[in-house]
């Protein structure tokens, strides 16, 4: 005669579960604090010496502003609306640059990387293209297209395409030739196989192409912006150093490394959505 074995009830089971999970649940959270913690120690461990520094007199005032009074440039320049103004032109010079150049270079890198022929056609030109330096190009295209947005555009553009080009042209090569042929053995040819197999393991390549694009995009905003520009963050720039207000020029600074660090903390975010498999070897 057999016993069955006795079984749990239902809400038995669903409280044994979460109290697997809380653990982990609140192991995880503690870990972001204490990296989030460690991250943000060096940046308030330096305004901290600045602060001191300005306050104790060993920082003169005239030479490098102190926090507060760059906290009080800041907070003139977005009351009068100075700020946004200006930002504003930036932030769409840099989207519609960024655009366009992005979507070149994830173009070109594929084609270039897929097909023989394309690679021939495209890749000895654009390696050559991307010695030149922004500042070479920039009385040229002002020459050519006067001092509107065009120029500004162009160079945004070109500064965002040769980075995204170069990963994702090396991503598309440097797929893993078992997982091809895995794929093959599958059955995928074609389009099916680029879709289901190449382009989602050139990814990571990819993804370091878009942060190193977007983090150029900005150093050439910076150069666009510096030449005939009658708005945006370079204005500001340049209009701060013309009458020696270095608060207003540690603002602006202040401002392009916040900038630099969104952009990091949105690749990712997009890493975070299309691999979420790093996430969870981290979190074991």
């Amino acid at each position: 005669m057999s016993v069955e074995a006795p079984q749990l009830p239902a809400a038995a089971a669903a409280v044994s579960d979460a109290d697997r999970i809380a653990p982990r649940t609140a192991k995880r959270r503690r870990s972001r604090l204490s990296d989030t913690a460690l991250r943000a120690s060096v940046p308030v461990a330096l305004v901290t010496v600045w602060a001191l520094g300005s306050a104790t007199g060993r920082i003169d005032e005239k030479v490098f502003p102190s926090p507060w009074s760059v906290w009080s440039a800041f907070v003139e320049l977005v009351t009068t609306g100075v700020l946004w103004e200006n930002l504003s032109v930036s932030l769409a010079r840099v989207a519609i640059g960024f655009t366009i150049g992005g979507a070149l270079g994830l173009s070109l890198g594929i084609a270039s990387g897929l097909f023989a022929l394309a690679d021939k056609l495209v890749d000895p030109t654009l390696q050559m293209l991307r010695t030149i330096p922004f500042l070479a190009i920039t009385p040229l295209l002002i020459l050519w297209f006067g001092i509107d947005e065009r120029p500004k555009i162009i160079i945004i553009a070109a500064a965002a395409l040769f980075p995204l080009y170069i990963n994702t042209h090396s991503g598309v090569r440097n797929v893993d030739r078992k997982v091809i042929e895995a794929g093959r053995v599958f059955g995928l040819r074609g389009l099916g196989l680029i879709r289901q197999v190449i382009l989602p393991e050139m990814i990571p390549s990819v993804l370091v192409g878009l942060r190193v694009s977007l983090s150029v995009s900005l150093l050439a905003l910076i150069v666009a912006e510096l030449s005939n520009a009658p708005k945006g963050l370079g204005f500001l720039m340049t209009s701060a150093q013309q009458y020696f207000q270095t608060d207003v020029l540690v603002v602006v600074v202040i401002i392009y490394a916040i900038w630099g660090l969104s952009v990091d903390l949105l690749v990712r975010g997009i890493e975070r959505i299309l691999m979420p498999y790093k996430q969870w070897g981290k979190s074991a």
